[in-house]
This record gives C-alpha cells, structure tokens and sequence, in this order.
C-alpha cells in the first residue's frame, strides 16, 4: 500500500515487482559480552552537577541471531492472473498513490488479452508443522503462493486466512520438523532497543540489517488498527511478511512499510507488532477469519486551535465528529465534539492512536473512556462492538461462505451504474468460485434464486444449502447462473 503525503510515499515494504506485482527458536540473550564492542551513548552532567553516566549495555550478537534463525526465514513468491481487455498503459495515479506499485510500474505497457503477475516477499516459520506468518500484502490477489525454505526446498503454501486491515496473513506448508522462531512481547520493547531484520529484499535470500526502535505506536494513514513500531533498521522492497528480532532473539515485529519518495529504502521503517499478529493469526486459526473492534465513531486528531476551543490545556485525544446509530458508543452516552482523553486508563494522544487500541480490542469488550466535555472530564463505560464490514472484507476460503469469495455491498453509486438494487461485489475469488470462472468485479446477485443484500446473509444462506448451490452473477450486461460444489 502507498499512501501520499506530500511528496513523500508510504510504500508496502514487501513489494518486489519484477515485471511482476507484489508484494525475522531463538534460545534467551544471544548477546555480546565485550563492553567495548558497546556503541552506548555516555551523557556527561554539567561540571556543577554530580557527574551521571548512563551505564554501557553489550552490543547484541547479531551473528548468532542469524545463525539460530535464517533457517525459519522463508521467501514467499506469488503468481495471480491479470486481465486487460485492450493494450493500455498501467497508470495508478501520480507518484505517491494509493497503489504499491505506482513507483515501479508506471507507464509500463501491458499487451492485449491475459498476463500473469507474479510477486515475492518474506515470512517466517513459527511451528514446526508448516504455519508461515506474513503480510497480508504478499498474497493480496495471488492464484499460487510458494513457500521456499532455506535449504532451497519449496512448497505450495494454503493461505489460511488473511486480514487486510492489520496486514496479517498465516500460511501453511505441508512438511514437519521444521525450524522455528521464537515469539517476543512486542510490549516490552522500548525506543532504543536494537534490532534486526532479516528477509529477502529485492529477492536477495538470508539479508540481515540491524539498527534501533526510533519509535512505537506510530499511526500510518489507512493503518488505523496498528500501532507500528518504527526502525532504522534497512528495510526494502522483498522484506515485508519478514521478522524483526530483538537483541535477544525473539520476533517481536514484521516487517510490513517503509516511508520513502524513491520506492527504496530511506532511513524509516515500519514493523507491525508481533503481539498483535498473534491475536490476528489465533484468529484466523480458529475461525478462519478476523473480527475486529469498532466504537462506531469518527474522529479527528486536535490541534491548539481546537483545543483552546473546547477548553483543553493541550491538543491531545480524538475529537467526535460523528457518532453512527445504535454503535457501542451511541449506546455508552457519547456525544458529538466529546474528546476521548483515556481509553482504560491509557492516555489516547491523537485520533490515529485511538483507533489502534480499540481495533486491537476484541468484541465484546468492556472499555472504560474518559472524555472531555464541557470543560471537565467524566467517564463512560461502552461494550464494544464488531467492525462487520472489515469482517466481511476479509472473508476467504477458510470462512463458514465456504465459497472461496471476499466480498462487500455495493455503494449507491456502484447499484446505479450497474442498474440494480443489491448484489455483492467480488473483491478476490479463491478456490472453488475461481475454478468456477468467477472474477474479481462480478456481482453476486442471487443463492438459487434468492437475493442477496450482505454478506453475512449470504453465509447464512450458503451455510444451511448442501453441496450444490448456484450463484446468479452479473458482469457487466451479462447475467448467468454458476453452479458451484462445496465442501
């Protein structure tokens, strides 16, 4: 994903676009123990002051974090099927749009009739029976994905589940004694701690780059649901899905964007938390999709202006601009223009930080917020609810649909355009639909003859059929039944 702001590009880390499109066991302390081979900064007092020295800390071993972990490191390549109806250019926008691959396919011809994109990325092993965690990036939109070990064997990997919104996919191989990494707490890491990565930018398998956490908590655009950790460490375009080690060995983040006007690497990168990876992926283990939180409001992050309006001392929290009917936070008593100071007792900074503690909550969820009102503070206690639609906009082949579709309403523009009053949108087709010759922009319109309107009927629906259903699909002008067999 790249997200403009101003001159400058967020950049899907992973994507290795080679003609193609898309896209760190560790035993305790692997450290050091020469204090001399410490780069510690020594802060010295002013000369009337007691001098205070910040005490050295070892320099991690980095050679042995690779050696006990490149061997869980895996590549990921990708291979999906585009189709142009006429020889046109690739034009995603200007430099700095929303698609990841403006900056390396812009201009670019693409012939008349079918082509193949393929992809490549980074993951990494975290059972010794085949499950691979990476970006969800890696594998958007991709008809094969190829897991290739580092003793050069390669596998067809199954895509468990993916979530866009966290950026999170969990794969999985058929093979047994594997190696594996060691799982960190991303919790307990702190702005200056060391790092590494280690992936396989540009396709250069077993790359190892090292530096520091120069931030947590960082809220991207359109990455409302994760708290980034941000390094120095080189990160570059083949890393994303990729582990990010800490000095003792242990994952604690994956490495998923980098911030950049060139597409390549410019000192700021950005690691989604491990621990939050790991609620996503026990999700997607257990139900084979992904439910993620919602309050049910928009916000905006203050500024003084703003702050000096609605009587704060300073500019931090997320301003309500907008409540949606019958959400967790109607229903809990919150008003247009409170601003949420507290979520559980954690100060809430700006909107974007908001977002990514309720998001990282789990439905159902008691939460205590404390918001600013009137020129005082007072508590609101909300049960908080599901987001339905990112649900729904993750659904896959592992889902209770059983269709292999992810799929979302259509908006009123979308109905007027294609002259119909419901259906849903195919947004990626796996599996069963996609040998069934279902594509991306179909429209599903009817279950054997019943209409559709969300995707959570549809489950339903398909959930109590038996094995033969048929789709009534609507592309373009053209409608047509598609039976399918299920599972």
């Amino acid at each position: 994903m790249q997200i403009s702001t101003s001159k400058l590009v967020w950049s899907a880390a992973g994507l290795l676009a080679v003609g193609t499109a898309t896209g760190l066991s560790a035993p305790a302390l692997l450290q050091s123990k020469d204090p001399a081979a410490s780069g510690s900064a020594v802060a010295v007092a002013p000369t009337s002051e007691p001098s205070r020295l910040i005490p050295p800390i070892a320099t991690p071993n980095y050679r042995a974090i690779v050696a006990q972990n490149q061997a869980a490191v895996v590549g990921i390549t990708t291979a999906g099927e585009i189709k142009t109806s006429a020889a046109q250019e690739f034009d995603f926008g200007t430099p700095g749009g929303d698609d990841p691959l403006a900056q390396l396919f812009r201009g670019r011809p693409m012939p008349r009739g079918h082509g193949t994109l393929h992809g490549q990325g980074s993951g990494f092993l975290i059972t010794a029976d085949g499950i691979v965690l990476t970006n969800a990036h890696v594998v958007d939109g991709a008809k094969e994905v190829t897991v290739k070990l580092s003793d050069h064997r390669e596998f067809k990997a199954k895509v468990l589940g993916a979530d866009k919104s966290s950026d999170i996919a969990v794969l999985k191989i058929d093979a047994h004694d594997l190696p594996t990494v060691q799982l960190g707490n991303s919790d307990q890491l702190g702005v200056g701690d060391y790092v590494l990565a280690i992936g396989e930018p540009f396709g250069l398998e077993e790359t190892a780059t090292a530096g520091i956490v120069s931030a947590k908590g960082r809220s991207l655009p359109g990455d409302g649901y994760v708290p980034f950790i941000q390094t120095d460490a080189a990160v570059n375009p083949g890393n994303s899905g990729g582990p990010l080690f800490d000095a003792n060995g242990a994952v604690i983040g994956i490495n998923a964007q980098i911030y950049s006007n060139s597409g390549g690497y410019q000192g700021v990168s950005f690691a989604i938390p491990i621990n939050l990876a790991v609620q996503i992926k026990d999700q997607i283990l257990k139900t084979g999709k992904v439910a993620h939180a919602r309050l049910g409001v928009q916000v905006q992050t203050l500024d003084q202006q703003l702050a000096n309006s609605f009587k704060l001392n300073a500019p931090n929290g997320a301003l309500v601009a907008k409540i949606e009917p019958d959400s967790a936070a109607a229903q809990a008593g919150i008003r247009v223009g409170d601003v949420i100071l507290k979520v559980n007792g954690n100060p809430i900074v700006d909107a974007g930080q908001l977002s990514a503690r309720i998001g990282a909550a789990t439905p159902g969820d008691k939460a205590s917020l404390e918001v600013w009102r009137d020129g005082k503070a007072l508590t609101l206690n909300a049960t908080i609810g599901t987001a339905a639609a990112m649900a729904d906009a993750s659904d896959s082949p592992e889902s209770p649909a059983r269709l292999g579709l992810a799929l979302r309403p259509l908006n009123p523009q979308e109905r007027q355009q294609a002259g119909i009053q419901g259906g849903l949108v195919v947004e990626e087709a796996q599996g069963r639909a996609a040998e069934a010759g279902i594509q991306p922009g179909d429209v599903v319109l009817s279950v054997d003859g019943t209409p559709v309107q969300s995707v959570a009927q549809l489950k339903k629906m398909v959930e109590e059929h038996g094995k033969q259903i048929a789709l009534l699909i609507q592309r373009g002008d053209s409608r047509v039944f598609v039976p399918l067999t299920l599972g």
